[in-house]
């Protein structure tokens, strides 16, 4: 039953409305035990909701919406390999890729040796480059899924990433961020991994051929061994001298695919235990996913608190402050893995609908984010909830420096929920901000691994019981096509059949 047809949304909606008041500096006084009854702990994650504005009510009846829109047959459904993306016809099995070897019968014994099949020998490429001296910048040409996983995990573990080698990013078509990349980097040292599952993606391929040029105008020859390629197109690849290839499948979304060849960044940068100890990381989310019961689920926690926020509450935005600056590309990973997979305007069956999905994700790192938009998130007229992760053990020996940045996490959430009165208005701040409060121990492969999971079943929560599928992106789409369309009259000049706009833009730029 879709959400809006349930018994329990009118229920919801009345809650709210009859909750309007609700206070948390109230509820914290009213509830001595709230902290312990709104926090969790999940594989390498702890996770501290109290300062939500729900309550033990709220998640009950939230719980009770997830039941009457079939939320755990959906779930299950996925980790059976049944084709859940039902506009594609697909099976949505980016999970298989963290599941230990052998350790699935029927029909997902397959496709799990398959998994295995082409990991090993990811993972025996990955160290063959550790081990190659001659080997110092690894340049990753790709965009959305094949860029943005892959660029948050090196960044944020880079205390594990080999010594001796950079690692570089490129995803924009403006050539401006490929010049800059190889602005300083030799031919015969440098090795370029080529992302695109189809080899067709024009802003990679565009990268990829101009990269090549460069290879070879720098002198360099050997091209099999300078390029590989991670696609399924082996033949492409193979057209442009590339012989090295790992290959995924059509069940593996692109947001979801860093666990696959996608990986290979990753898995050269931190060494295949590391690599492996990240898979293990995100099976234990995904087992926590599977069997714990939703009253300490943390996934369906999470994503009905979501569904609750934008549903009920009528918050459009959710912001993400990282206190680790290592996780500085994470609310860019966020964006892309929530809004795209969960920015829908009709329902699996292709029927409007009539609520909102999914919200506006945005931030920075703290504390930086303290000193530009924490101000409007203070004291503006919108209310929107915040996500805090922080990290208990740094890396570093400055015990100072990581003892100041846990106290101002700690005090914003604070700050948020309590506020200060002040009679001259300005000084004033109401409170009663939502926020949500996300600790691991330590920043490792494996909590990484965790956290990745934990948001990425997180989406699934709140799409399964908006009734959309989270696993198309059509809306990506239409502008490529669009561009190809004007990339051809930018030549020509030719403007006929256009909006008025766009002919004199075109005109404007040639």
């Amino acid at each position: 039953m879709r959400c809006d047809h349930t018994p329990a949304w009118k229920v919801l909606t009345a809650h709210a409305a009859e909750r309007k008041g609700f206070d948390l500096r109230t509820a914290f006084a009213q509830d001595p035990s709230r902290a312990d009854t709104l926090s969790q702990t999940a594989p390498h994650v702890f996770a501290d909701l109290s300062k939500n504005l729900v309550d033990a009510a709220t998640e009950a009846l939230l719980r009770e919406l997830a039941r009457q829109t079939g939320l755990a047959a959906h779930r299950d459904a996925m980790f059976r390999g049944e084709h859940i993306n039902s506009t594609e016809g697909r099976a949505v099995m980016h999970w298989l890729l963290r599941q230990p070897e052998g350790s699935l019968g029927g029909d997902l014994a397959g496709p799990l040796a398959q998994v295995h099949a082409t990991l090993q020998p990811m993972l025996a490429f990955a160290e063959t480059i550790r081990a190659d001296a001659q080997i110092t910048d690894v340049v990753n040409i790709g965009i959305g899924g094949s860029d943005l996983g892959p660029q948050m995990a090196v960044l944020a573990l880079q205390d594990f990433v080999i010594p001796g080698k950079r690692f570089h990013f490129v995803s924009n078509v403006d050539g401006h961020e490929l010049a800059g990349v190889l602005k300083g980097l030799k031919a015969e040292n440098t090795l370029f991994l080529i992302a695109s599952k189809t080899f067709t993606t024009i802003e990679t391929m565009t990268n990829a051929c101009s990269a090549l040029g460069w290879f070879q105008a720098q002198g360099g020859t050997n091209v099999a061994r300078h390029f590989a390629a991670l696609t399924t197109n082996v033949a492409a690849a193979a057209e442009l001298g590339i012989t090295t290839t790992f290959g995924f499948w059509d069940w593996v979304g692109g947001r979801y695919s860093m666990w696959s060849a996608i990986g290979l960044p990753v898995a050269i940068a931190i060494g295949v235990q590391g690599f492996r100890d990240l898979l293990a990381g995100a099976h234990a989310m995904d087992q926590h996913f599977q069997t714990a019961p939703l009253v300490q689920n943390l996934p369906v926690r999470l994503g009905l608190l979501d569904v609750w926020y934008r549903n009920f509450l009528n918050y459009t935005s959710r912001s993400i402050a990282p206190y680790h600056s290592a996780l500085r590309r994470w609310p860019a990973f966020l964006q892309q893995l929530e809004m795209e997979s969960n920015g829908k305007q009709v329902d699996r069956n292709g029927h409007a609908l009539a609520y909102g999905t999914s919200p506006v994700l945005w931030g920075e790192p703290g504390t930086n984010g303290q000193h530009a938009y924490f101000q409007m998130l203070h004291q503006g007229t919108d209310v929107v909830p915040l996500e805090f992760i922080a990290v208990k053990k740094p890396t570093h020996n400055w015990a100072k420096h990581h003892e100041l940045l846990l106290a101002n996490a700690i005090a914003q959430a604070q700050a948020l929920m309590l506020g200060k009165a002040d009679e001259g208005g300005h000084k004033h701040f109401k409170g009663n901000r939502p926020s949500t409060f996300l600790l691991l121990d330590e920043l490792t492969p494996a909590s990484l691994g965790a956290l990745i999971a934990l948001q990425e079943h997180r989406v699934f929560v709140s799409g399964s019981v908006w009734g959309i599928n989270s696993f198309d992106q059509w809306g990506v789409e239409l502008g490529k096509v669009l561009a190809q369309d004007i990339h051809a009259r930018m030549a020509s000049g030719q403007v006929a059949g256009l909006d008025a706009s766009t002919a004199g833009l075109l005109k404007r730029l040639r």
